[in-house]
């Protein structure tokens, strides 16, 4: 089974202090780190593939070392592919091919995207990106996305998966934070984002 997920930001103590960028409510980072392990491996199995939209982990001032980071990774279960996003770097990508490995079905842990992937799901296209894309007029194409965190881009076939989206309240299952995403709740989020957005323009139009 694919599932999706963007901005786990390992080590980023800033986003413990308040701010509305991407809160997050933990007593330590270390708390942090182990809420997003628990809440990825209740999930997937070691035959699962995830698919992170970018921005693995970061430090402002002392970024974590390739070994941090791949320590971080290696307590995840299943096949990652991984899409670079602004705070990865082409150093730590070559730092886990050389340590690649293959898991029990004899594929490797790792694959890497430097822009994006491109797979189908249930008559639909997902265009998994770590920047928001504006496709404009398409038909069962949604970007899959991260990047912004805490915030929404007002188009329904823009669906952020990042830990900290908003779109994640329109799931009628309540995840546990940092839960990676299932190709049927993001049809979920797509189906409800769409008629939310179509609601509030009924509003302002007075109908």
């Amino acid at each position: 089974m694919n599932y999706f997920i963007a901005d786990m930001h390992f080590y980023h103590y800033q986003l413990l202090q308040p701010n509305n960028f991407a809160p997050r409510h933990f007593g330590n980072v270390d708390e942090m780190n182990q809420a997003m392990i628990d809440a990825w491996n209740k999930r997937v199995d070691e035959n699962d593939r995830v698919y992170h939209l970018g921005d693995i982990s970061m430090r402002p001032q002392n970024t974590p070392t390739n070994e941090e980071t791949y320590d971080m990774l290696r307590q995840l279960n299943g096949h990652m592919t991984l899409i670079k996003g602004n705070h990865d770097y082409h150093a730590l990508f070559k730092f886990l091919a050389k340590r690649n490995e293959l898991l029990s079905d004899g594929k490797p842990r790792f694959e890497f995207e430097d822009v994006g992937s491109l797979l189908k799901f249930d008559h639909h296209q997902f265009y998994c990106t770590h920047y928001p894309m504006l496709l404009g007029k398409v038909d069962k194409i949604i970007n899959l996305h991260g990047h912004i965190h805490h915030y929404s881009v007002p188009i329904p076939e823009n669906i952020n998966v990042g830990v900290d989206a908003p779109e994640r309240d329109y799931l009628t299952e309540n995840l546990p934070w940092g839960s990676p995403l299932r190709g049927e709740e993001i049809l979920e989020m797509y189906d409800k984002k769409k008629k939310d957005l179509a609601d509030q323009i009924a509003r302002q139009q007075g109908k």
